[in-house]
């Protein structure tokens, strides 16, 4: 695949010109709604390997280098003479390279009693390219019961695209996090001892081949009883066959202060869990000032720290499907941002003829544009840029692989990338 970045004056037909391919292919590859590009817009190239187009200074040697290849193989795939003097925007081909394996997780978060069309779609489309899909999830009761989320045919789409169901735990309660409801279940042996043996016997019956503890906002006081739990469920977890793994929240030190970090204990975790996700975005978050949902500098110190405390094989990097929309000015409590789609992103920009930004140390782009009111807003989203870059750092930092939050908003890019650039591991035991 290629990454191209439209500029003023480009169309579909001079782009597909430029890279040997045809509008239409470029047109399903990013699901367009209309031929008309954004300036600053990432599209998705569906090419096997790669175009690359000469820059002042570049010689075969240093390409090959920046791309891993020989100077020679290089040389020979594009019919040129090894000593020859490229002319800048001359055009090489680089052939696709061998593709780690990875697992990738997808949170899928159904609301009400059934399972709406948009996300039951959602799941057709993306669970090929997942290890496990995730229905987000089986809320604790306070007498140790679980409420499950409506499933309908999660599992029979698992199982026909050969994907692992996780089954994922949390406190909520009545629609919050409760630090109340986790300090029982992590301090009442009788209430534990009667969650530990519903959420096997619930899984083992569900066809789950994961159990997955998203507990937030534990206080502090019961760090070690978390751990505790972990210990005391994962031997009868593994005599099921069953998986352990946990979420995390994303810390940058062990002394890291607050209700949501102090009892997330990387260490245990890393110990005790098969895997954890670390939960590394919502840096801009509906309720927050506008910024990047997950700044790819921010991400990097968060598992810079994490592999010194937990194996770069047992972590999942965390990542969003969605960008926010602020309006301006904004008001600490009284402003919320509206969640919105890459896809929409695009449409948003593109309906206001708003050129798309990049921030390069954030890698994430952004655009300004005035509404029908006269009000500002400024959008942060996510594009095939911001994604790759992610795709770069799991490469680089070796690590098991993605977990997205959540299924359901239209990022295709995302799904032709994440198969572009890895093997998706299937069933794991």
């Amino acid at each position: 695949m290629q990454i191209h970045i439209v500029k003023s004056g480009e169309t579909l037909f001079s782009i597909a010109n430029t890279y040997s391919t045809s509008i239409f292919s470029i047109s399903e590859a990013n699901e367009l709604e209309t031929p008309n590009l954004v300036v600053g817009q990432a599209l998705v190239i569906p090419i096997v390997g790669q175009y690359y187009f000469v820059q002042p200074g570049d010689t075969l040697f240093t390409i090959g280098r920046q791309f891993n290849i020989s100077t020679e193989e290089l040389a020979r795939i594009n019919n040129i003479q090894l000593n020859i003097m490229l002319p800048v925007g001359y055009r090489l081909y680089i052939p696709p390279r061998p593709k780690p394996s990875i697992t990738s997780f997808g949170y899928i978060e159904p609301l009400g009693d059934t399972v709406s069309p948009v996300l039951e779609n959602a799941a057709e489309k993306n669970t090929p390219s997942l290890t496990y899909l995730a229905p987000f999830s089986y809320r604790i009761n306070r007498d140790g019961s679980l409420t499950p989320p409506p499933l309908d045919r999660f599992r029979e789409i698992a199982e026909n695209n050969n994907t692992s169901l996780s089954f994922v735990v949390t406190n909520l309660e009545e629609g919050a996090f409760s630090s109340e409801l986790i300090h029982i279940i992590l301090t009442v042996q009788a209430v534990q001892n009667s969650l530990i043996d519903e959420i096997i016997n619930t899984a083992t019956a569900g066809g789950f081949q994961d159990v997955h503890f998203d507990f937030e906002f534990i206080p502090q006081d019961d760090r070690e009883a978390y751990n505790e739990f972990l210990r005391k469920i994962k031997p009868r977890l593994d005599q099921a066959g069953l998986l352990l793994s946990t979420a995390l929240a994303p810390k940058t030190s062990a002394t890291q202060q607050g209700l949501l970090y102090e009892a997330h204990d990387y260490a245990a975790h890393g110990e005790i869990a098969d895997f954890v996700v670390l939960m590394t975005y919502e840096w801009g978050y509906s309720a927050g000032p506008p910024l990047p949902v997950s700044p790819i500098n921010e991400v990097e110190r968060v598992l810079t720290y994490a592999i010194t405390e937990i194996p770069p094989d047992k972590i999942l990097m965390g990542q969003n499907l969605y960008g926010y929309d602020w309006t301006l000015p904004f008001v600490q409590g009284e402003s919320f941002a509206r969640a919105i789609s890459p896809q929409q992103a695009i449409r948003i920009a593109r309906e206001n003829n708003a050129a798309i930004q990049y921030d390069e140390t954030a890698q994430a782009p952004f655009f300004n544009y005035y509404d029908n009111q006269g009000r500002e807003h400024i959008v942060w989203f996510e594009d095939a840029r911001s994604i790759q870059a992610k795709f770069d750092l799991i490469k680089r930092l070796d690590l098991r692989g993605i977990a997205y939050w959540k299924l359901g908003l239209a990022f295709p890019q995302n799904w032709l990338l994440l198969n572009d650039n890895f093997t998706i591991n299937k069933r794991e035991t």
